[in-house]
């Protein structure tokens, strides 16, 4: 029986991913007592596959606790339209089929990557303006306008009657940035007035001091670093981030430029930003097909790709495998981003590639061509002014940048800051802010067109392929259990002889030979036994010769 104690309304705080990592954002908020919580589900992003997941597209959170609790789930609201952020939804959705609440540029393009994907499931949306307030179950959720690297972001007051909760989503203090709305400073301080019992704030920045740089800055800095360059120029950004692309079109034009798109994703993003009227007043942009007869010192490449994605367009012109476009020695290429963490190593191939071209080469190191969307802590220091929150919790960040941010919550004084994990069932209001439960959490893999849990996909299998190789026996016996042929042996990534040049599938044939005729008789009549003896003799030879633990798989035929 469930305690009085138990039985209490408060508000809890449940992250299922982006919490100890960037990337991979979704948050649920719990009203009720434990024994029958409502939750309101915050963002639904996706994060992308590292070289220890091999063939995998995309990574999402898993919602096993959500697909238990889908009677009680009020609804989903979208901050923004980030990949970490919305990417999710058409993999999840289809599970939960709740009630979704995003902005029109959020709706827009999840409507354009929804008719994209084969199969994707139509989503509905209800249509919000940043400054609404919307009843969502008993959840009283205004989205207040913020400054991010992107269109309509909203931080979210979530009232209930226990107290309000502000979740800032991705933000940063900038009252200039570039389209949209500026954050809404005035209204963060109403509502700090009213009272935030609790704040759920972005941590990206939070080992950095100072401010954020505006987008008006970068603006300014690219018709500057663009007035130097003398024959063509490729800038690649972020495909959501349309300040950016604004600001790249009206630099471009201030040079007598044009702009050529290269790359589906930002034609998708300037599609659905046009019409929003959020690219009004700009010349108009050209497809790939008019590079080839623009004039080298007249053109301005606009690509995807700033971190290093294969298929992205910046990559293929690096590698001189794109076929419409080419750089050439004395272009200049502009990294207007900043390379995510696990990206280094795909980002360092496209610079070297283009370095090999003699392209030159300007980054955030060399110009103000990129600034952040996330706070500094001069701005985590505002905010807090503003908002007065009682407790503090910090997500969006890695462990580093999640101590960052709760240390320095506690010298601003802030009585209470309290750190989690995915899976922490974190109370916030009605009490102590403290761990009190944890629930299911982990990753669920999109594997071409399946979608589960890492392991059943055969991702650890294809680990061990990528390390060590695989050997893949085939053997042919009778009744009795004796070899009608010698046993055939396929070898994938071994080498093809020893160190004293004896041919490795002969190595092998003889040690499973061997293993098979050693069974004593009685017991070779077991397929199961002799399959066992062959994969294990194999493995262990493939050690003895070559060192590593070769995936060993063997198929017995008895006849």
């Amino acid at each position: 029986m469930a305690s009085a104690k138990d039985n209490k309304n408060d508000i809890v705080f449940l992250p299922l991913g982006g919490v100890g990592e960037i990337g991979m954002n979704l948050g649920l908020y719990g009203y009720g007592p434990a024994t029958n919580r409502t939750w309101l589900i915050v963002d639904c992003g996706v994060s992308f596959a590292g070289p220890e997941l091999p063939g995998i597209d995309v990574v999402v959170p898993d919602i096993k606790f959500l697909e238990d609790e889908v009677n009680n789930i009020a609804g989903m609201v979208i901050t923004h339209a980030h990949e970490d952020h919305y990417g999710a939804i058409l993999h999840l959705w289809p599970f939960l089929k709740v009630p979704v609440y995003a902005t029109a540029f959020t709706a827009g393009l999840l409507a354009a990557k929804t008719e994209s994907e084969r199969g994707a499931e139509e989503v509905p949306v209800t249509v919000v303006k940043q400054g609404e307030r919307h009843k969502i179950g008993p959840f009283d959720v205004e989205f207040v306008a913020m400054a991010h690297s992107i269109p309509e972001p909203c931080a979210l007051a979530i009232r209930t009657p226990a107290g309000m909760i502000l979740h800032t989503g991705d933000w940063k203090i900038d009252p200039t940035p570039g389209v949209g709305l500026p954050i809404d400073m005035d209204r963060l301080a109403e509502l700090g007035r009213e009272g935030v019992m609790a704040l759920v704030c972005d941590s990206t920045n939070a080992v950095r001091d100072g401010v954020s740089p505006s987008e008006t800055d970068v603006a300014e800095e690219l018709k500057k670093v663009m007035a130097q360059a003398k024959h063509r120029i490729a800038v690649t950004t972020f495909a959501s981030n349309v300040a950016r692309i604004r600001a790249i079109s009206l630099a471009a034009a201030a040079n007598e430029r044009d702009v050529v798109v290269v790359g589906r994703s930002m034609h998708r993003v300037i599609d659905v930003a046009g019409e929003l009227d959020y690219l009004d007043g700009l010349k108009s942009f050209h497809d790939e097909e008019a590079y080839g007869y623009l004039p080298r010192d007249k053109v301005v490449l606009l690509c995807t790709g700033s971190q290093g994605e294969s298929r992205a367009a910046l990559a293929r012109i690096a590698a001189g495998d794109h076929r419409n476009i080419a750089l050439t020695k004395g272009d200049t290429v502009i990294f207007s981003s900043r390379t995510i963490p696990g990206n280094e190593k795909a980002v360092s191939e496209v610079l070297n590639n283009l370095a090999d071209s003699d392209v030159e080469i300007i980054t955030d190191k060399d110009a103000l061509v990129h600034v952040s969307g996330h706070p500094r802590r001069g701005e985590l220091q505002q905010l807090y002014k503003l908002l007065k929150p009682k407790v503090v919790l910090p997500v969006h960040g890695e462990p580093l940048h999640l101590a960052a941010h709760a240390a320095f919550a506690k010298e601003q004084g802030v009585p209470e800051v309290v750190r989690g994990k995915n899976g922490d069932i974190i109370r916030l209001v009605a009490g102590k802010a403290a761990i009190i439960d944890e629930a299911p959490s982990g990753i669920l893999v999109k594997d071409g067109e399946i979608l589960d849990d890492p392991e059943v996909t055969g991702v650890r299998e294809r680990r061990k392929l990528s390390f060590a190789g695989a050997a893949v026996v085939a053997l042919v016996v009778n009744r009795a259990g004796d070899l009608l042929d010698d046993p055939q042996v396929t070898l994938l990534g071994l080498p093809d002889t020893d160190d004293e040049g004896d041919p490795m599938e002969d190595i092998v044939i003889k040690a499973v030979r061997g293993a098979v005729t050693s069974i004593p008789k009685s017991r070779r009549k077991d397929k199961d036994l002799v399959g066992e003896a062959a994969r294990r003799a194999a493995r262990s030879e493939i050690l003895d010769v070559w060192g590593k633990k070769t995936l060993c798989k063997v198929m017995v035929t008895q006849v």
